[in-house]
């Protein structure tokens, strides 16, 4: 009796364990606290093309004109080369013939100046001579009118007017002195234009000739080479206009140097005939 007692209890408490045991297998198992990862990005399709790169723009490098100065020159022949090589020694020969005369100019202005302040000044003649520079043309003149006053009168010419010869003489050797080099600027005004529109007509030649040859007479195969051509007239115009302008400021500079020496000479011969009575 016990033993059937204790196999029905054995047999009772194996169906309960089974039965939690399959309860506690069909319970969900409790959620974790730690977050999942997230989903993946869906794989974009295999269709889809990529957005385009952004543009790198470059500057563009800068074109040469092909008509100006430096291409008439390489492109030109012999002829327009020495049109272009004579205007540019009578532009240089005018700018450097101006500051040399400018310059010659402006010394003998300053030489007048001492005269009006040393020279008539001095107690005697020979002290006034002294007080000049050397190479004034002022003591140069002076000079000159002492020697021919210390001359013996003869028969032909007396002493009085061999003083003024001299002194003429002097004046004279000075204008040329002066006038030396400014008919250059006097020349070059007068016949660069004309030597810088040779060079134009000599390029608009060539110019029509190759355009006829190469049967386009268009407007921009006329237009390019007819300007290159007249940049030989602006060339000339360039040396001329200056070397008009300078010359008539040096001729007016000269002649208030001339008036200068001729009233000094003029000066010196009353006194030295004064003192030779």
């Amino acid at each position: 009796m016990n033993s059937k007692h204790l196999a029905v209890a054995a047999a009772l408490l194996f169906l309960a364990g089974a039965a939690s045991g399959t309860a506690y297998a069909q319970t969900p198992p409790p959620a974790s606290t730690t977050a999942a990862p997230a989903a993946a990005p869906a794989a974009a399709p295999a269709d889809a093309t990529p957005p385009p790169a952004p543009a790198v723009t470059t500057p563009a490098p800068a074109k040469s004109n092909p008509y100006g100065l430096a291409s008439m020159w390489s492109g030109g022949d012999i002829v327009l080369k020495t049109v272009l090589v004579l205007l540019g020694i009578m532009s240089a020969g005018t700018w450097y013939i101006f500051f040399m005369k400018f310059w010659e100019q402006s010394r003998l202005i300053s030489q007048s100046r001492l005269v009006d302040r040393r020279f008539w000044s001095s107690n005697t003649l020979n002290e006034g001579i002294d007080k000049l520079p050397k190479n004034s043309v002022f003591r140069t003149v002076a000079e000159s009118g002492v020697r021919a006053s210390s001359g013996v009168a003869s028969g032909l010419v007396n002493v009085n007017d061999w003083i003024g010869m001299s002194l003429n003489r002097q004046l004279e050797e000075a204008n040329s002195r002066l006038q030396g080099g400014i008919a250059f600027l006097a020349s070059v005004g007068s016949t660069a234009p004309f030597v810088g529109l040779f060079g134009t007509v000599w390029g608009i030649l060539n110019a029509l000739l190759a355009i006829g040859l190469a049967g386009q007479p268009s407007i921009d195969k006329v237009a390019g080479p007819v300007g290159q051509a007249l940049i030989a007239t602006a060339i000339g115009l360039f040396a001329a206009v200056p070397a008009v302008l300078l010359y008539n400021f040096l001729v007016r500079r000269n002649k208030i140097i001339n008036e200068k020496l001729r009233s000094f000479a003029s000066d010196l011969q009353t006194y030295l005939i004064a003192n030779k009575k």
